[in-house]
């Protein structure tokens, strides 16, 4: 594959990703970009997402799945203590730990696992 640039377009320096998006000009401007708010992402915060946090997993067959009963134990493959993995949209984002708030279950992260692109 070629490394040359096919399209004949010109190259993307640093001065061509920063700009305004609050005015005319936008791209026109010169410094530092702006800094990013919440207020930023407002439109994506009514977005739905699905979270769900890993306590672990078990291997077992159909027939074995079949016989459980309520009140049966299931072994997962991880430890008490062990941090349990948080997933968004099947994707995992976050290890944590299981706490008790007022009687219900909840996670606390903590670390963060960033996106390798």
């Amino acid at each position: 594959m070629s490394q040359g640039n096919d399209l004949n377009l010109p190259p993307l320096n640093q001065a061509d990703l920063s700009f305004d998006h609050n005015g005319p000009d936008a791209g026109a401007r010169s410094g530092p970009a702006p800094v990013k708010t919440a207020e930023d992402l407002e439109q994506v915060f009514d977005v739905p997402v699905t979270v769900s946090a890993v306590l672990g997993s078990s291997r077992i067959a159909v027939g074995d799945l079949l016989q459980i009963v309520p009140g049966a134990v299931l072994e997962l493959d991880r430890r008490v203590g062990e941090a349990i993995d948080i997933f968004v949209n099947e994707r995992l984002v976050a290890r944590g730990e299981v706490v008790v708030v007022e009687d219900r279950l909840g996670v606390t992260m903590t670390e963060i696992i960033k996106a390798d692109r």
